[in-house]
């Protein structure tokens, strides 16, 4: 049984369901229990506060976690980094009230800055020879400077819209964070080989990802120029129609570039494009 430690709420809680859910691992719906164990794979799942998952998997107390890089590069833990999953993506950055004229970053010099994450501040501020008094708060570090706590605030930006609210511009971008699947580094044969199955499965839902499967009927004498503009993975399918002189042509393309092309495949003479969702992949 491998044990993962998984955020007990936000967002990163309901995107790592959601990969898990699309990787075919069912758990108990409607339970919010400290561990539940899935129903049809080897696995359980500890819901933790996401500050305690590194310490959780690098002690032992779960095998691998789901954590944000954020979390991940602060608690400086003996876990390691086995597979970046690419979403919950953000930043920390250093932000300051909008009207303060900002020329570089050593306006930071003998100013206070309130922070959940004073290791990685503190590193930065280290390797820019900056000097400035790090003030940690836990909760709603945005507010600190309005409130007369703090000159500035390092802290997650995703879209900016609490910056905005909280009259805060973001001046120095210090790290960008995505969700990391981490691993303790002594798992057991045993565990490592459910690690591996359950890496597959993810890998095959991301592959997926923004990839289409797309069907249309082209002329005989139009393939090859078709195929020119719509690469597959390795190349596409082609099959005879009943009417002479047209076949059906199946391939896999990225979802981005379909509307850049559809010009082309109508002027070639396809017709009947039909474009499907693809839910997973096997390379």
């Amino acid at each position: 049984m491998l044990r993962i430690a998984v955020q007990a709420k936000g967002r990163l809680f309901d995107e790592t369901m959601l990969l898990l859910s699309e990787t075919g691992i069912k758990l108990e719906s409607g339970k919010r229990l400290l561990l539940l164990p899935a129903k049809n794979f080897p696995l359980e799942v500890l819901f933790l506060r996401d500050d305690d998952i590194p310490q959780s998997v690098a002690d032992g107390a779960a095998d691998i976690g789901i954590v944000g890089e954020n979390e991940y590069a602060e608690k400086k833990k003996n876990a390691l980094i086995t597979k970046r999953l690419g979403f919950s993506k953000c930043r920390l950055s250093l932000a300051i009230p909008k009207e303060v004229d900002y020329k570089d970053i050593s306006w930071f010099n003998g100013k206070v800055i309130a922070t959940s994450y004073p290791e990685i501040l503190n590193d930065f501020m280290k390797e820019k020879n900056v000097t400035a008094d790090i003030h940690i708060i836990t909760g709603s570090v945005e507010i600190a400077p309005s409130i007369g706590l703090a000159d500035a605030i390092f802290d997650i930006v995703s879209s900016g819209s609490t910056l905005v609210t909280n009259h805060l511009k973001e001046v120095e971008v210090l790290m960008k964070s995505e969700a990391l699947l981490i691993s303790n580094p002594n798992l057991s044969d045993e565990k490592k080989a459910i690690l591996d199955e359950l890496l597959f499965r993810i890998e095959s839902v991301q592959v997926a990802e923004d990839k289409k499967y797309v069907l249309m009927n082209v002329p005989t004498e139009n393939i090859d120029k078709i195929i020119e503009v719509l690469p597959g993975m390795k190349s596409p399918t082609i099959m005879p129609l009943a009417k002479v002189g047209w076949n059906s042509l199946h391939a896999v393309i990225d979802e981005k570039r379909f509307w850049d092309i559809i010009g082309k495949l109508k002027s070639l003479g396809a017709e009947g494009i039909l474009v499907i969702p693809i839910e997973k992949m096997i390379l």
